[in-house]
């Protein structure tokens, strides 16, 4: 029984009591709340918002809650039905509505459902307006709309199309050069709406593709983080040989990982590094992600004469700091593309268009263009400690034991990250579990993980 609530949304598991798990009654407050919060930022407007959903089992009723609220909140709801976290970023943008609301979970597993709140932009809530509207929740502070006062109701299915056409129109996207690869590729789409777009895109795109689990029932076909323990399948069908490429998206397809054409996985860290060496190769400029990302971003940056920025872990901190410091591409290391000339949102399609144009113009196979880029390695371990213990106290004496230290820059801003010369640990806490999180790179594997644990035993010496 799991029901998460922060400010970026609510999640947890289909099923069970109210108030344990994520149900009716906890959606209908929720989305409240949130139209509430909307309605004070726009008085006397009546509310357009938009609602899509990934494919997942329990979409369709959460979709009606969600909207049957939004109506009775007096919310009129444009529903674009299954739809790509990016897509139904964009529509938000393109309908000139007041906010939207995606229906995902992510790279969580099928019995998993979630909110995600957007702004006007399109853009997610920032960790303030999150917080209010978390308050309004727990106050239940809204009131519904009169018969007179009900929101409407519209199915609108045009925005795959729209979100393609965003696409195609990408100034660097070299078009020619990708039509004349004439690449052959595979694509995992895990039974989500990864299967209803990607076909669209790869037949404008002039590439051959052969789709496994391509059917959008949101019966995932394997757990849906793209990582490479789950991805055995697409490995192994690539491995026979015949193809250019492996495509790997998640359930609302934010995140892209891609598949070298030996069967090998081209690393998930590495689709932003790739995606930004191709746009510096022709933009100047700076670059972020977040702290707990591969140092490569920082090194492709510098190498192309433009300044590397890291932000706290979350995409709306990293389009936060992209904002403030001009990037012209950023990022998270999960896999997740943000690219500012179509809008600040992780977005597969653009990251996949993107990285088909590099191939194109270098006439690399994925295996060469993955050996051009610095190697590092990250290890991810975790320090569990008991309910009571003090995380905020241990991270404070973590930086001040590392901060006298010469050859180690220290940054607080989540958690701590520690930059030795040649590797990096971050340590983070969780914000649901009493854990710290340890993630740590370096150039290789077993050199990551041995830093990684060695501050985990400075962490355990302090208890």
């Amino acid at each position: 029984m799991t029901l998460i609530k922060s400010i970026s949304g609510i999640r947890g598991t289909i099923g069970g009591r109210a108030g344990d798990t994520l149900n009716p009654l906890d959606i209908v407050k929720f989305v409240s709340a949130y139209a509430t919060f909307i309605a004070r930022k726009h008085p006397g407007k009546k509310l357009k918002i938009v609602v899509g959903r990934d494919a997942r089992i329990s979409g369709p009723m959460v979709k009606n809650v969600v909207c049957g609220t939004l109506m009775g909140i007096g919310a009129d709801v444009v529903n674009i039905g299954l739809a790509t976290t990016p897509t139904t970023e964009l529509a938000v943008r393109m309908s000139g509505a007041d906010g939207g609301i995606i229906i995902t979970a992510s790279h969580n597993p099928r019995h998993w459902n979630a909110l995600k709140l957007l702004n006007e932009e399109g853009e997610f809530l920032t960790a303030a307006d999150g917080a209010e509207v978390l308050d309004i929740a727990d106050r239940e502070d809204f009131e519904y709309a009169d018969v007179d006062g009900m929101g409407s109701y519209v199915d609108d299915d045009s925005f795959d199309e729209r979100h393609i056409e965003e696409v195609m129109n990408l100034e660097l996207l070299d078009l020619e050069a990708v039509k004349n690869r004439k690449f052959r590729v595979v694509v995992d789409a895990i039974n989500s709406v990864g299967g209803v777009i990607l076909p669209k895109l790869l037949d404008r795109l002039g590439v051959e593709y052969k789709f496994l689990n391509g059917d959008a029932t949101g019966d995932f076909s394997h757990n849906p983080e793209p990582i490479a323990q789950n991805l055995t399948g697409i490995m192994d069908e690539v491995s026979k040989g015949g193809y250019d490429l492996g495509i790997v998206v998640d359930p609302d397809v934010d995140r892209l990982a891609f598949i070298q054409e030996d069967g090998q996985m081209y690393g998930e860290e590495y689709t932003l590094v790739t995606v930004a060496d191709y746009i510096l190769e022709h933009v100047k400029g700076n670059t972020v992600s977040n702290l707990s990302s591969t140092r490569a971003l920082r090194d492709v940056t510098e190498k192309h004469g433009g300044k590397y920025y890291a932000s706290a872990v979350g995409e709306v901190n990293v389009t936060t700091k992209m904002k403030e410091v001009g990037a012209v591409i950023g990022g998270e290391g999960n896999g997740g593309v943000i690219y500012p000339d179509s809008h600040y949102g992780r977005d597969a399609l653009v990251g996949i268009a993107l990285f088909l144009s590099s191939l194109a113009q270098k006439g690399m196979k994925a295996s060469e263009l993955r050996k051009t880029f610095p190697e590092y390695f990250i290890a991810k371990n975790r320090i569990d400690l008991t309910a009571d213990t003090d995380v905020d106290a241990i991270l404070v004496r973590v930086k001040e034991l590392y901060g006298q230290e010469k050859d180690v820059q220290v940054t607080d801003i989540d958690g701590v990250k520690l930059d030795f010369p040649d590797a990096w640990v971050h340590l983070r806490k969780s914000n649901t579990e009493p854990i710290i999180r340890v993630y740590s790179e370096a150039n290789t594997m077993e050199a990551a993980d041995a830093l990684g644990k060695k501050l985990m035993q400075v962490v355990y010496d302090m208890q």
